[in-house]
């Protein structure tokens, strides 16, 4: 068996989407490089050596049993992969990614391609200070000195300014720190499905919407005037008893939560079927229950077309829900998007399904991770 050997890295960028840049290099870091054990605060600095954009950087400490050879060689891949083009002329340039090597255990290394510790590491006030938050106490095996006395003892007095964001290990470090994801839609645009896929594979508590045995909705799909009422009086009341308690009891072998409804729906659902003066009833009794729930972290909407949500509803083969028209589903749709237009302090996610097949495609399915975790690296902590 490998020996596993502890290095430290210097991670920087600035261009495009730099806090992204970011938590995707240490997600590429720690599944083909090694374990990402640590990660420090991440740090706003003016450019180093050349006039630019300010970057964004961060250290971090990983476990490995690649050799330092072949850590530069899987870095330098990893940032290809991010979209880094190296420059074959000498000097400083922006750039998307920036991956370098600071320590390797306690080991130097002197050659052409690879010199460790850095030799720019004394210097360099961005890599100093991140690096003293993870590893106050490393010794550089070469001047004898920590890294709060190499800190002290810096030149650099460029710009340097702790932020608000936060960078992860790895996905399910990220999902763990939501603590509670709601996924919405229209029926039929598998909302269902994409939260027990998330839960699965993130180790999330599913929260699922229990209404197939409720009495009232094949009625209502087939007389709706008379039925509304008493179906939406019915859904709210077990959508409040169920959500309350699914929400306020945590499982501890679990990381966060994430359910296939919100209870706003209610609210949503009963201005498109109840008549004005049953809506004006509703309403007064939603907004009482609603000041109680449990919100969400992040408020996802997954939009359908009217066609695809059709095509999807007969291929799930309800029978109560055959006779859906486009026109109700439209309604849906408006009302659910009225509903995220007049609520802009939630954190609210719309992902346009389109041609995607997250059930059986996996790369569909990722790519609909991947808008979750952009839009999650951009909140506040």
């Amino acid at each position: 068996m490998k020996t596993k050997k502890t290095a430290y890295l210097s991670l920087g960028s600035n261009i495009a989407d730099k806090i992204l840049n970011l938590q995707n290099a240490v997600f590429a870091i720690h599944q083909s490089v090694g374990p990402v054990i640590t990660i420090s605060p991440v740090y706003q600095s003016s450019s180093w050596g050349f006039e630019s954009d300010d970057f964004l950087n961060l250290c971090v400490a990983i476990e490995t049993t690649l050799d330092p050879h072949a850590l530069l060689t899987q870095l330098l891949i990893v940032e290809k992969q991010l979209g880094r083009i190296r420059m074959q002329e000498d000097g400083y340039a922006p750039r998307l990614i920036d991956i370098d090597i600071l320590y390797y255990n306690n080991e130097t290394c002197f050659n052409k391609d690879l010199v460790i510790p850095h030799p720019e590491l004394p210097f360099r006030n961005f890599v100093l200070r991140p690096l003293a938050d993870i590893a106050p106490q490393l010794y550089h095996p070469i001047l004898q000195k920590d890294t709060r006395n190499l800190l002290q003892e810096c030149k650099d007095k460029g710009r340097l300014e702790k932020t608000t964001w936060r960078v992860y290990a790895d996905k399910a470090s990220l999902f763990s720190q939501l603590n509670f994801i709601a996924i919405e839609g229209n029926i039929g645009a598998g909302k269902t499905t994409l939260a027990k896929k998330i839960a699965e594979k993130y180790n999330g508590k599913l929260v699922l919407e229990r209404f197939a045995d409720n009495p009232f909705l094949p009625k209502f799909y087939s007389d709706q005037r008379r039925y509304a009422f008493p179906l939406e009086m019915s859904f709210l009341a077990d959508r409040y008893q169920q959500f309350t308690d699914d929400t306020t009891q945590y499982d501890l072998f679990k990381d966060f939560m994430v359910s296939d409804y919100d209870i706003y729906k209610s609210l949503i659902f009963a201005k498109v079927t109840l008549q004005k003066e049953e809506f004006e009833l509703y309403r007064k009794l939603f907004h009482l229950m609603y000041r109680e729930v449990k919100k969400p972290k992040i408020y996802i909407y997954l939009y359908q077309s009217t066609p695809q949500l059709l095509a999807n509803i007969k291929k799930r083969g309800r029978e109560y829900e055959q006779s859906i028209s486009s026109e109700y589903l439209e309604k849906i749709n408006s009302g659910y998007f009225e509903f995220i237009k007049s609520y802009p302090e939630q954190n609210n996610l719309v992902i346009e399904l389109g041609d995607l097949d997250f059930v059986a495609n996996e790369q569909d399915f990722n790519t609909i991770i991947n808008s979750i975790i952009k839009f999650a690296i951009h909140l506040p902590s």
